[in-house]
């Protein structure tokens, strides 16, 4: 029994094969790990197959499945989840865009208690080296979508990981493209994650196969794992579901009490009687937003977020204070849209005041949920 087993999927990828099997081999020896080496290969019509058959002679711990039909990266880790001789996967490129030498650092997370081990280019120490303009486009707006679902991963889109065989043992997978850990943390049983920065270096040799076709089965992919989690409620990405939920119920509260303060000032305070009636509106509109503002804090604290590990600010009156900054624009916005459409196009205040609080909304879910009650790094 293995300790470990590394899946490398593979496509054409004679140029890459015999190094990373080398290094990661390497890694093994030094850090005294039993570890097994699983190429999953999708019948490459070059020398990749020959090479790793070479390799399994001199080598009793590289194992090799090829794959003649449904071919994909995510299809591959699939399969190799099904295929692996150990307990713990660690998933990597074969491009030697991935640095092997985390791998023993990931095992030790995996021991430590962690379900999934995560290597992250996006959290602090992290980064890219060589990446076209496009590619990191296209990877930023990838991970941007992943991060809706799971908002405390930065790089939930990563093709660097480790996970538990219990994971993904009763999982419905569903894989298309090469976003594989998504799949993973969307329909796997979790509960504890880790990530861990490194540097992703854009393959050396050989050609990115990222199409366009990708672009899309990663949309699809989105979509599939967010009606996944409306029917199952005990994967991961419903528990990030719920949150938005709650924090949308009390959003609609906020949004009432929002009104009716605005409504009460207005309509039956002395405002009027010493200033005229686009000031009036002006200051109950303030006034209304920040009464709004502590009550959503005070909600989302104690019930939508009540629960969050590991948050970045642990005592209360921290996070009173981050959610009033980060508020702050959002109630810029709010007061804006009021006066604007009030005084410009001549709104009637209460539609005024609905539709700025649901843009102000937006900008406070959004960035309150990651500084505010976002988890810290460590």
């Amino acid at each position: 029994m293995y300790d470990l087993t590394v899946i490398i999927p593979t496509f054409k990828e004679e140029a890459n094969i015999r190094n990373i099997i080398t290094e990661v081999d390497a890694v093994f020896q030094k850090n005294t790990l039993n570890g097994e080496i699983l190429v999953v290969d999708d019948d490459s019509p070059d020398n990749t197959i020959v090479i790793v058959n070479e390799l399994k002679k001199t080598m009793a711990n590289v194992d090799l499945l090829v794959r003649t039909t449904d071919h994909g990266l995510s299809q591959s880790v699939a399969d190799g989840f099904l295929h692996a001789s150990s307990d713990v996967f660690v998933v990597i490129d074969a491009d030697m865009s991935h640095p092997p030498a985390l791998i023993p650092k990931m095992y030790e997370e995996i021991r430590a208690g962690c379900d999934v081990v995560i290597g992250s280019r996006y959290m602090e120490g992290g980064g890219i080296k060589k990446w076209p303009l496009k590619r990191r486009i296209i990877s930023l707006g990838a991970t941007f979508l992943g991060r809706l679902l799971f908002p405390d991963i930065t790089d939930p889109v990563s093709g660097f990981f480790a996970v538990r065989r219990s994971v993904v043992a009763e999982a419905k997978l569903k894989p298309r493209g090469y976003k594989i850990l998504l799949e993973v943390l969307g329909k796997g049983t979790w509960e504890n994650d880790k990530e861990i920065p490194f540097e992703f270096s854009d393959r050396e040799i050989g050609t990115s196969k990222l199409k366009i076709r990708t672009i899309i089965e990663y949309a699809e992919q989105v979509a599939d794992i967010t009606l996944y989690s409306f029917t199952h409620h005990q994967s991961a990405a419903w528990r990030e579901w719920k949150k938005v939920f709650k924090f949308g119920i009390v959003g609609i509260s906020g949004i009432i009490v929002n009104l009716g303060i605005l409504f009460l000032l207005v309509e039956y305070t002395c405002l009027n009687e010493y200033t005229d009636n686009f000031i009036a509106i002006a200051i109950a509109g303030a006034v209304a937003i920040e009464i709004s503002i502590l009550n959503n804090f005070i909600w989302n604290d104690l019930w939508t977020f009540h629960s969050q590990e590991n948050r970045k600010y642990s005592s209360r009156w921290h996070r009173l204070v981050a959610f009033n900054i980060v508020s702050a624009g959002g109630a810029a916005i709010n007061w804006g849209v009021l006066l604007i459409l009030t005084g410009s196009f001549g709104f009637y205040y209460m539609a005024a005041q609905f539709i700025g609080t649901l843009i102000g909304f937006i900008w406070n879910f959004t960035v309150n949920r990651r500084f505010t009650w976002g988890r810290t790094s460590e």
